[in-house]
């Protein structure tokens, strides 16, 4: 078997590969990737589709805060970049100390991060069109051939939106004309579509939009260990947030409605979604396509054009970071795109709080510092009876040790004696136990915060910490981490059983080596958590010394 499953994973990462193609040759003017409605006004379509022309034109678009294209076959978003986020990002402080120690300065990829992608191996992206009832005569979908004026569009300074208009007219008199909306600052797409109807007869059908996506091979978002969510995602009135992985789509067909909702194709830090009216009842499908590729999306009411009448559809596109003021605009429950994982009660609060330290001190590293002291006096009262427990332990380590020679050859004697002074001292053993427990859900809810929050991405702190989200490229704060252990470890009292002490004097160096991966922001927390920490404690065991 495992011989079986490295072969597989061999296959996956260095068998042959198909040729890299565009859109244009990947998705087939076939039914296949079409949504197949079932309500009683509308057949399932199996119709034959005209074949759309072999060469469709690219539309680009430029806005302050995307560079994209809009294919004329179909209308579709494809080769969406986002301005902003660059692959890497250029760490000059980090490469002149790299320069003065003589180290390799490594190449960085500063293009911006590409969320659509018209290349058959990495296909993503953003369909919409119209299915129309039995009876009735196709109107536009995403093989449709559009018209358009222009083939370059560009939101100049002082403007603050910009239009995208494209046409699309049958022999029967049905016209279908699609117009893109960007904003300023924006990282919405609003679709606005008309349906007029110059014929004699009445046509019905509904309004669709989709994302078509292959599933990425790159192992990419690997956090110490946990791999970011990266598949599909609905939210609907009742069931609200839901994961729908390609897996669950390989098994079956998603086909569930709901009165507003969402679709969407997330990754780590980024996601892309189809928002259509909140006030409508929509229906939500998933398909797997015959190239490995995945289909998921809504489809709208059916809608009746009359002859010479015409008709409103609209639908938004949701295509960039996750953050989660912004989405929260754009949709009910689209923040929680930003997955906190079973801890998002608590991330949730401390996103907020860092977000609101952040508005005052515009640095994200110091943002970590302040909810580092809101945490600390939030569990002051805990930690403080922990240390002076931990005091009382240590104080009276030596008259342990006393009963321990003299009950050596009578180990439960040993422990009633010790026991009773205890009891007689007021010292709970394992008081010291309680504020770590408590403050592990507190510590990996800060850790997926710190990891799946976009902000965090490439936000420099100071001098070499120039992104937060990723390890410390010289390992100076967790060394620091390390030794604040060290001294902490060394105000406790030293546990009785010798090799128990041994193992102790370990822990420092494990959680050294095991936090040199951690982002930097998170150690950054620890840091200073530790040496709030020690000053704490050092505090109260001289207040338990000088007493009697």
């Amino acid at each position: 078997m495992l011989l079986f499953m490295l072969q597989q994973a061999w296959e996956a990462d260095y068998g042959v590969k198909p040729p890299i193609e565009s859109i244009a040759s990947t998705v087939n003017a076939t039914t296949e990737d079409m949504p197949a409605t079932t309500a009683p006004a509308q057949a399932q379509i199996d119709a034959p589709i005209a074949a759309a022309p072999a060469q469709a034109n690219v539309i680009n678009v430029t806005t302050d805060v995307l560079a994209l294209e809009i294919n004329t076959e179909g209308g579709t978003i494809q080769n969406l970049d986002l301005l902003n986020y660059p692959v890497e990002k250029e760490n000059t402080i980090v490469d002149k100390l790299r320069a003065t120690f003589g180290l390799a300065i490594p190449e960085r990829n500063t293009a911006p991060v590409r969320l659509f992608n018209a290349q058959a191996d990495k296909l993503f992206v953003a369909q919409s069109g119209f299915i129309a009832a039995n009876g009735s005569v196709e109107a536009a979908n995403h093989h449709s051939l559009f018209h358009a004026t222009k083939e370059n569009y560009t939101l100049d300074a002082g403007q603050d939106s910009l239009t995208v208009p494209l046409t699309w007219t049958d022999n029967n008199g049905l016209q279908v004309t699609k117009v893109f909306t960007f904003k300023r600052g924006s990282y919405e797409i609003d679709l606005a579509q008309t349906v007029k109807n110059a014929s004699q007869k009445a046509w019905v059908g509904r309004q669709y939009s989709q994302l078509l996506k292959t599933p990425s091979k790159e192992k990419n978002g690997m956090l110490t260990g946990m791999r970011a969510y990266d598949g599909a995602v609905i939210y609907t009135q009742a069931n609200k947030y839901q994961k729908v992985n390609f897996d669950d789509m390989h098994d079956e067909n998603l086909d569930v409605a709901s009165v507003g909702g969402w679709t969407a194709m997330i990754q780590h830090y980024f996601a892309s979604a189809w928002v259509p009216p909140a006030d409508q009842e929509n229906h939500f499908y998933s398909k797997e396509l015959k190239l490995g590729q995945y289909v998921i999306g809504t489809y709208s009411p059916s809608v009746t054009v009359e002859a010479n009448g015409q008709a409103q559809f609209a639908a938004q596109l949701f295509a960039g970071p996750k953050i989660q003021p912004m989405m929260e605009k754009t949709a009910a429950g689209l923040e929680l795109t930003v997955d906190y994982s079973a801890l998002t009660f608590i991330g949730k609060p401390i996103y907020w709080l860092l977000n609101q330290i952040h508005g005052l001190v515009d640095n994200w590293g110091v943002a970590i510092i302040g909810v580092t002291f809101v945490i600390k006096l939030l569990f002051f009262p805990l930690s403080n009876a922990s240390f002076k427990s931990m005091a009382k332990m240590r104080k009276i380590q030596p008259r342990i040790k006393e009963l321990q020679d003299r009950f050596k050859d009578d180990r439960p004697r040993f422990n009633n004696e010790m026991m009773a002074m205890y009891r007689k001292e007021k010292v709970n053993p394992l008081g010291g136990c309680l504020p770590i427990l408590i403050q592990i859900p507190v510590f990996m809810a800060l850790y997926w915060v710190l990891s799946e929050t976009v902000e965090f991405r490439q936000a420099p702190f100071m001098l070499w910490i120039q992104d937060l989200s990723i390890q410390d490229p010289f390992f100076v704060l967790p060394i620091i981490m390390g030794i604040s252990m060290k001294i902490q470890q060394g105000l406790n009292p030293a546990p009785i059983d010798p090799v128990q002490a041994k193992v102790m004097k370990m822990f420092p160096i494990v959680f050294t080596v095991f936090f040199l991966f951690f982002p930097a922001g998170l150690v950054l927390y620890w840091v200073i958590n530790n040496s709030l920490s020690i000053l704490q404690q050092t505090y109260i065991s001289k207040q338990i010394d000088n007493a009697k």
